[in-house]
């Protein structure tokens, strides 16, 4: 098995995050990337440093208006600064747009003003997205690991075998040009599409505590790539407004998006179950290839999540995608007990493990 990461993506260090109208502490800490690498070399697995793929992977499934924005904004917020005028230590929003936005329209237009202000109120969708000075070369590496992860899939002879992408930040609540729930550009996305460059058909299958927002916003008028995603009831957990069973897609996608939503608590047996009903949709749309979103904040004793997944259950999804028998990438997501998601990479990987040769 091919794992990948850059120690670049150990540069994002956000200092603050807002959770239930406090300023908290951030849980998306480098020391994340740590517990997960240690894993890996337990089971003798080497992480390699992508090749710098530039922007083009990244502008395959989000808006280059937004790509520029998360580029330049930490520079120009720094340049606000004036005599009784100054910008926080971080690029956060303090206002937000309203954008009667219709699910017939892939995307919004591109920000009216050039205020940097306006932008990050418009290109960063909560107050849990602060840009610093590092964080766009570590989400510019962390998508690069997610498209060499799908290229080492790709150029795979035989048409099979499974790669790692350790990604950081993660990605899955990142839209077409929109950043939230820590995730600025979608590494499971880039992933998907850069996997149909050989596969004619991919499955995104998210296992996250959280719903895949962003995934779905990015795919939901396709029918190429099918997005299916097992999250904790979002009716009373982030992202709040998406991650229904009642959204299928729309157009040529109607039919290609499947949520799961699960009731908080539910523990292995009820996660599983789930997962087997995703897995009979999947092999129903015949993928030749899959984006495994893979989440550790299901985890019992995670701090922010609301389900109680065991190290058992992580073996459990290892068997069941390994059993899938198709070319899998695997994109690392959220997960923030640091010393619980080491063992949960591991427990992915035992029951993974026969495809690891």
């Amino acid at each position: 098995m091919r794992a990948f990461f850059s120690d670049e993506q150990l540069l994002h260090e956000p200092r603050q995050f807002m959770r239930a109208g406090r300023l908290c502490e951030p849980t998306d800490v480098p020391a994340r990337a740590a517990a997960l690498q240690h894993a890996l070399a337990a089971r003798g697995i080497e992480l390699a440093a992508p090749p710098d793929f530039g922007r083009a992977s990244l502008e395959s499934v989000h808006s280059p208006a937004y790509l520029d924005f998360l580029a330049s904004a930490y520079a120009r917020w720094q340049e606000l600064a004036r005599p009784g005028f100054e910008p926080g230590i971080e690029v956060l929003p303090n206002l937000s747009p309203y954008h009667n936005g219709k699910v017939g329209e892939p995307r919004r237009p591109v920000c009216p003003t050039d205020s940097v202000i306006a932008q990050a109120g418009y290109y960063l969708g909560d107050l849990s997205c602060p840009l610093g000075p590092d964080s766009w070369r570590a989400i510019l590496r962390g998508a690069h690991s997610a498209v060499a992860a799908a290229r080492h899939v790709c150029e795979r002879q035989d048409g099979a075998g499974m790669a790692y992408a350790l990604c950081r930040p993660s990605g899955h609540h990142a839209h077409s040009d929109r950043a939230a729930g820590f995730c600025y550009v979608n590494n499971s996305a880039i992933a998907a599409q850069t996997l149909l460059n050989r596969f004619g058909k991919v499955a995104v299958l998210d296992v996250d505590a959280h719903h895949g927002d962003g995934t779905q916003q990015i795919f939901y008028h396709r029918s190429d790539v099918m997005t299916l995603s097992l999250h904790a009831d979002p009716a009373g957990y982030y992202p709040f407004y998406t991650g229904y069973a009642t959204e299928r897609g729309y157009g040529a996608g109607y039919g290609y998006n499947l949520n799961f939503p699960l009731a908080h608590g539910s523990g292995d047996a009820e996660f599983l179950s789930a997962l087997d009903g995703a897995l009979d949709a999947l092999r129903d749309y015949r993928p030749q290839a899959v984006v495994l979103a893979l989440g550790f904040d299901t985890y019992e004793n995670d701090p922010i999540s609301v389900l109680k997944v065991s190290m058992d259950g992580y073996r459990g999804i290892g068997e069941r995608i390994h059993a899938l028998g198709l070319p899998t990438v695997v994109v690392q997501e959220g997960g923030y007990e640091v010393e619980a998601i080491g063992r949960g990479l591991d427990a992915f990987l035992a029951g993974f493990a026969p495809a690891m040769a």
